[in-house]
């Protein structure tokens, strides 16, 4: 079985279609863990079948206590404006169906594609495009047995460190991780500068502590060097040839870079 952990907060607009997703997969048990939602959020999942738990104050903790209380043998994590593909469900099921092996990925990155509208948008998913696998990127899908031996995430943290601080752990194990050949799509709608820096201020306020939880982390050192984050991660292994074939998502996705790069400096 699959269990899929869904954090809410007031996600009435996303919630359905995020359930959806599962329609017609007996395999799936979809497990949503509610934040204090004021809205019908809660409401919404119960209807369509979820599992509904209540939990906060942050995103670490709601996902700790879904997959506590998941009977899968691998676990899915994702928050509520983000959809999985049939075809992306379908893959994961496939690796949840072979037996448990030491030599087989027990973790996976999942590609991620924003859907919206506008230049913007279109920057946004050329830019992510660059990070899956690397140290700017979070894992997502896990054997359960896995997160049981980290502990799950860390909930001195929150959103954005708790993810890079669970995969550090993760990887040192020294376990392999794989990245899904198949995306999921993460509902931006109409992705505006101010909403995208309103976002980076908040996670900013999580990662004093998580430098100082993991000061000299080679993965750290990438996640917050400015020559990666600006050049090495766009290069590395032949990625230079996509920025010159694309240049003005180029320079829209570099000018965006500088401002939450400013916007981090700013707020930490």
């Amino acid at each position: 079985m699959l269990s899929v952990v869904i954090t809410t907060r007031n996600e009435e607009a996303n919630i359905a279609n995020c359930i959806h997703a599962f329609d017609g997969f007996p395999a799936v048990e979809v497990i949503v863990v509610d934040n204090a939602s004021t809205d019908r959020t809660k409401e919404i999942a119960t209807s369509l079948g979820a599992k509904v738990l209540d939990k906060g104050p942050e995103r670490c903790a709601q996902r700790n206590f879904g997959w506590r209380n998941a009977k899968g043998d691998w676990v899915v994590v994702i928050d509520a404006d983000m959809i999985l593909p049939r075809e992306t469900v379908e893959e994961i099921l496939g690796i949840a169906a072979v037996p448990i092996s030491d030599s087989a990925p027990a973790a996976y990155w999942i590609p991620e594609v924003r859907s919206g509208s506008g230049l913007r948008v279109k920057a946004r998913n050329f830019e992510r495009s660059f990070y899956n696998g690397t140290a700017i990127d979070a894992l997502r899908l896990f054997r359960r047995d896995l997160i049981d031996k980290t502990g799950g995430y860390d909930e001195e943290l929150i959103a954005g460190g708790e993810d890079w601080e669970f995969d550090i752990r993760v990887l040192a194990l020294g376990i392999r991780c794989g990245v899904l050949r198949n995306h999921l799509i993460h509902n931006e709608r109409v992705l505006s500068l101010k909403r995208i820096l309103e976002k980076k201020a908040y996670y900013s306020k999580s990662m004093t502590a998580y430098r100082a939880k993991w000061p000299n982390h080679p993965a750290v050192r990438k996640q917050f060097s400015p020559y990666y984050r600006f050049v090495g991660v766009f290069v590395e292994n032949g990625k230079w040839k996509r920025l010159l074939r694309h240049p003005i998502l180029a320079a829209l996705m570099y000018f965006e870079r500088f401002a939450v790069g400013l916007t981090y400096l700013i707020n930490r």
